[in-house]
């Protein structure tokens, strides 16, 4: 038997205006213990999030990700396969929780395996099973991403590091969203002037989250037209919040496909967060993740 451990974070992507491009990996964590077994058959337990909800047999994510790369490093399939998941990411949240567990899967089999597969397959692999790259490359690389596709279509990556003043604050709700539901809100076109606004965004928030992390060039900064009040009436609660945050100059937007609502914090702004949000949300102040997902034998820690 060989067991490998993988440590994957949290990620916020779009963070307002980079939709689809933009990504913040956190310090908030899955690990997974998997171990290539002698018996046949899956075997998988969850602690935490996710328990007594997910797959315990070879539909859990991490399983089908884990199998999609066995296949593309063309190693036979393992017949015995145990996983050990503790979750702390909440599912449906848009907090990255199933880029967490692709990326877990790709990574321990590639741990695992007497194939091969570079950074930059396990990162299109991943990104093939997720359906795009935001929440992928700050799962892998950590810190702050930039993600898209080159024309052949293979997904590519830049890790920016955040100011080290960059204080994320994610308010979660109880209530779940399916990202499949937020993107079918989204319309097929949107106006030249709302496509021109992000994009000045997108670049002012580069700067602003590396260079210059002030309340008032956030906030100028996490404005977006493309995305956030199109999903609105299917997390009226986040919506009404991203508002009451913003009003009082909290720079705030949905966290990914939502419902979390994710907040910059600073000097000047922690303590208007907790008044806007009630008893209903859990608030949770993090840090940028520099790392991004590890991976680690047991027998050589």
């Amino acid at each position: 038997m060989r067991t490998v451990e993988i440590r994957v974070p949290a990620t916020s992507a779009n963070l307002g205006p980079g939709f689809d491009a933009l990504g913040l990996a956190l310090s908030l964590y899955d690990e997974v213990e998997a171990t290539l077994t002698g018996d046949r058959g899956v075997h998988v337990t969850v602690e935490g999030e996710g328990a007594g909800e997910v797959d315990l047999g070879e539909g859990h994510l991490i399983v089908r990700a884990m199998r999609k790369a066995f296949g593309a490093m063309g190693v036979p399939q393992p017949e015995g396969i145990r996983l050990r998941c503790r979750n702390r990411i909440p599912h449906a949240r848009g907090l990255g929780s199933s880029s967490a567990a692709v990326c877990a899967g790709i990574l321990a089999a590639r741990a695992l395996a007497d194939g091969e597969l570079s950074d930059d397959e396990v990162f299109a692999l991943a990104t093939e099973m997720e359906g795009h790259p935001d929440n992928v490359a700050p799962c892998l690389a950590g810190g702050l991403t930039v993600a898209w596709s080159d024309h052949t279509g293979s997904p590519r990556m830049v890790k920016l590091a955040p100011d080290e003043r960059i204080r994320p604050v994610v308010v979660v709700p109880s209530t779940r969203l399916a990202t499949e539901t937020a993107r079918g809100l989204l319309p097929k076109d949107v106006p030249h002037k709302d496509a021109s606004f992000n994009a000045g965004r997108a670049a002012l928030l580069i700067a602003a989250l590396t260079q210059r992390p002030e309340p008032g060039l956030l906030l100028a900064a996490t404005e977006d037209r493309l995305h956030q009040h199109y999903r609105a009436p299917a997390m009226r609660e986040s919506a009404d919040l991203v508002e009451r945050l913003r009003a009082v100059g909290v720079p705030a937007v949905v966290s990914g496909a939502g419902p979390t609502v994710l907040a910059f914090s600073t000097s000047d702004t922690q303590d208007l967060i907790a008044p806007e949000v009630g008893n209903d949300w859990h608030i949770q102040q993090m840090d940028v993740d520099p790392v991004g997902a590890n991976v680690q034998f047991p027998e050589t820690r």
